[in-house]
């Protein structure tokens, strides 16, 4: 059986100032819909995030339903898409009673009978080919009971401890153990960060259920596979080839810049994992950086090429000067205005600038602040640290903890 693993696809992502990535995302589920035909992919896991928020716009719904029924003219018998910390449970399991008769599986959080999560999927034959352990992202109220006077480190323990539980506890599941007898392949999802894994600045931080915990360890050893979310580069978990990151489609911030995008095709025969491939997805638009002095970052945006992608490219600019931040804006923008939009586009930074201009030894706190920040350029989460400058330093650590878990919940 051919099963292809991605994640993270954060459908509805609004860049800086609110610029749409609605065309790269319907480019990467055009080539996606092709891909599965081409491999003959029998099944597809999503490991969370389809949406980039609970509430995604009515764009990010189109794409992702059109996706799903385009992937009716392909082989693919089975689609599995569990929910990650960006997804709404409520809008990923409205439509899954009627998805279900489209043989797409949707498991947008721990359901309420904990077997539902174990899905036993037919090979080509009609006869059972794969259980699929469809474990979404583990919110703190699925691992732990919370336990009055505990201290941070033995909360973390026993979060650690709860996710662990919750992946021995589905492998201990009846069916699961019982078709891994009779050599069926036995395939995990999660959404997690696990321990040693390499994030990028683009993950918003999860604070409930499972921060750098996870080791490859915690996930029994019936699991031929472990097809996981959240984190934005493809890697493996301590350095298993069996437990995987396939990383996002598309770039989600300039800190991916360097990172390879692609999806991974699982071949299983005989009932073992036999062969992983790796299929780089392809981009119609760059995101690039142009830092140093004034004169070389004018010679790189003029003479930026953006052959072989159909969409303008965007840009991450950095200036070192001796002059003043005014002399330098001054200048930069008439080398902007003079741009081809179609090749390159430079935009204003909202939580991160793209135009950070910075005095050559000035210091480091003064070289990387905004020229200006209204209220709108700020995160909830950089609210309240500010917030907590007023607070005694011994509090604020278990402060930010429970405001991080609240924001999470909502």
């Amino acid at each position: 059986m051919r099963v292809l693993h991605t994640a993270d696809w954060h459908l509805g992502q609004r860049f800086i100032q609110g610029h749409e990535r609605t065309e790269e995302h319907r480019h990467f589920l055009d080539w996606l819909v092709q891909t599965v035909r081409e491999q003959q992919v029998e099944v597809l896991i999503v490991a969370g995030d389809v949406f980039d928020t609970g509430s995604p716009s009515n764009q990010a719904l189109e794409l992702y339903y059109s996706f799903l029924l385009n992937l009716r003219t392909t082989g693919c018998r089975d689609v599995v898409i569990v929910g990650g910390n960006h997804d709404s449970p409520a809008t990923l399991n409205a439509p899954a009673r009627l998805l279900r008769h489209l043989r797409v599986h949707v498991v947008g959080c721990v359901p309420e009978c904990f077997e539902e999560q174990v899905l036993v999927l037919d090979n080509a034959q009609g006869r059972p080919g794969l259980v699929v352990c469809a474990v979404p992202f583990l919110r703190d109220r699925d691992v732990r009971l919370s336990v009055p006077g505990e201290t941070a480190e033995e909360r973390e323990a026993r979060i650690k401890q709860g996710i662990a539980d919750h992946y021995a506890r589905v492998a201990e599941v009846e069916q699961v153990w019982q078709l891994k007898d009779l050599g069926l392949p036995v395939l995990a999802t999660g959404h997690l960060y696990a321990a040693g894994a390499a994030p990028s600045d683009s993950e918003r931080t999860i604070h409930v259920g499972n921060l750098g915990q996870v080791t490859a360890d915690h996930f029994p050893a019936v699991f031929d596979y472990v097809a996981l979310g959240h984190l934005h580069r493809p890697q493996r978990v301590g350095g298993r080839e069996h437990i995987r990151y396939s990383g996002s489609p598309i770039a989600l911030s300039f800190s991916e810049i360097d990172h390879p995008k692609e999806v991974l095709v699982l071949n299983f025969a005989e009932g073992q994992l036999r062969e992983i491939s790796s299929l780089p997805v392809p981009g119609v638009r760059r995101l690039v950086r142009f830092h140093g002095t004034l004169d070389e970052v004018t010679q790189a945006l003029t003479a930026y090429d953006n052959t072989g992608f159909s969409l303008p490219a965007w840009a991450d600019v950095q200036v070192h000067s001796e002059l003043t931040q005014l002399e330098v804006a001054e200048a930069l923008l008439k080398v902007i205005a003079e741009l081809d939009r179609h090749q390159l586009e430079v935009l204003a930074r909202r939580h991160f600038r793209l135009i950070a201009l910075r005095a050559l030894g000035a210091a480091e706190e003064d070289a990387e602040a905004p020229l200006t920040r209204s209220l709108h350029d700020f995160t909830a989460r950089e609210v309240f640290e500010q917030r907590l400058e007023a607070e005694p330093e011994d509090t604020r650590t278990e402060l930010l903890r429970t405001f991080d878990e609240l924001l999470e919940s909502l």
